[in-house]
């Protein structure tokens, strides 16, 4: 009897290790990245605009790395930083409407190439409200013109030049040696509309993952910035981790949903279970809250990789 219920209590010992480790399946190695530090400067300067609509794409959040916050009268939807949660969103969207805008009075409005519609620009020249369209950056090389740009439409100039002096010290020894060999896969997740795209060169992730030193499978096959996924290309890719943006991860049901995705589960990643997932208006943001994204992200994915 006694050898009975000993049998009995191992195998319930037995089945309840099993169930608390998931029946034997990998748990998911998730690191996730909701937020990120903006740098700051101290500027001196008198700039030339008192009242200022940022609607290019992070434009607002230049302004306030300058230290010039005080100036902004609105704000575009991208500009997710928590220190502008004070000033209004004036779009709608990304579309432009010429009437609340021109209502709050600005003496400027900065634009980028996405910024429209052309007839509500056109409105708010007529009005006599100056508009000045800056360039758009969509890797970290793009960053300092994007700032210079910036900082000469509100006539600080020299504030531009110590902010992007300060990107550059920032970002010197952002590689990571130990992950030199890590392979990542940058896939953007749309679950809802059934778009599944790998990320190559010029997709913004390539130049973040080239910064901490791992290696962009997609870029390295990739010429253009995002191709379809299919279950043999993931597998011919076989990332040992896969980066995504954290609305994208959710779209497909989490690393659960992500793990059935054409190809996933034959990889390194998807048999570890191993995923990076990034706020979506942070990852591809380049502006002053990437140097503590490029900080954060090589310490998720060397933790994931442990």
């Amino acid at each position: 009897m006694r050898k009975t219920k000993g049998f009995v209590a191992l195998s319930v010992a037995t089945i309840t290790l099993i169930a608390l480790t998931g029946c034997g399946a990998t748990a998911p190695t998730l690191e996730q990245i909701n937020s990120a530090q903006s740098l700051q400067i101290e500027n001196a300067e008198t700039p030339m605009a008192q009242r200022v609509i940022a609607l290019a794409n992070g434009s607002a959040e230049i302004i306030s790395a300058l230290g010039l916050k005080s100036l902004l009268v609105g704000r575009d939807i991208a500009s997710t930083d928590k220190d502008l949660k004070s000033i209004p969103i004036v779009t709608s969207g990304h579309q432009v409407i010429a009437e609340k805008i021109i209502s709050m009075n600005p003496d400027l409005v900065i634009i980028d190439k996405s910024t429209g519609p052309a007839s509500a620009l056109a409105s708010l020249r007529s009005a006599g409200i100056a508009v000045v369209n800056i360039p758009e950056a969509w890797t970290l090389a793009d960053i300092p013109a994007k700032v210079k740009a910036v900082a000469q439409a509100i006539g600080t100039p020299q504030g531009g030049s110590l902010l992007n002096q300060k990107f550059a010290e920032v970002l010197q020894g952002a590689e990571n040696e130990t992950l030199k060999k890590v392979r990542i896969a940058f896939l953007y997740l749309r679950g809802g509309s059934a778009i599944y795209l790998i990320g190559g060169q010029g997709s913004g992730a390539d130049s973040l993952m080239q910064a901490i030193g791992a290696v962009d499978v997609g870029a390295n096959k990739f010429a253009q910035p995002f191709t379809p996924m299919t279950s043999e290309l993931m597998i011919s890719l076989n990332p040992d981790l896969i980066l995504v943006m954290s609305k994208g991860l959710a779209s497909v049901g989490g690393v659960d949903g992500l793990v059935q995705l054409p190809g996933v589960a034959q990889t390194e990643a998807g048999k570890n279970r191993r995923v990076v997932a990034v706020d979506d208006s942070l990852l591809l943001s380049f502006g002053p809250r990437t140097p503590d994204l490029i900080k954060q992200l090589s310490v998720a994915v060397e933790k994931v990789m442990r």
